[in-house]
């Protein structure tokens, strides 16, 4: 059974940070492209940033520069370091997991972020 725990979310004042992370299990950790999507109140879900099991990365461009993907395959573990956070990152951030060769993905709950004065 896929489980992802996912931590750090909350309440931040523009220009603050955050580190989010998820913790996975029940995948073999380091086939999976690991990355973090996003849904604000009213909106689409949208990929905030991915991360392939070589390290390479993926960044939607409202975040380049800002945000920093990065994964410990030891600990089955994706973080999403946030700074210069901006009340427009306000959103459910969520955890994907993807095995590209077979289609398979697999999301976690969310973790709310929001910013805010």
């Amino acid at each position: 059974q896929v489980q992802f725990v996912e931590s750090g979310g909350g309440l931040v004042q523009p220009g603050g940070s955050l580190r989010l992370s998820c913790a996975a299990s029940g995948i073999f950790f380091n086939d999976y492209v690991m990355g973090w999507y996003r849904q604000a109140p009213g909106k689409e879900r949208e990929l905030v940033a991915d991360i392939a099991s070589g390290d390479s990365t993926n960044y939607a461009g409202s975040v380049k520069g800002r945000f920093t993907i990065s994964r410990d395959n030891a600990k089955n573990t994706v973080y999403l370091q946030m700074n210069s956070l901006k009340p427009e990152d306000t959103a459910v951030y969520v955890c994907n997991a993807r095995r590209l060769i077979y289609g398979w993905a697999y999301w976690g709950k969310g973790t709310l972020v929001t910013v805010s004065s």
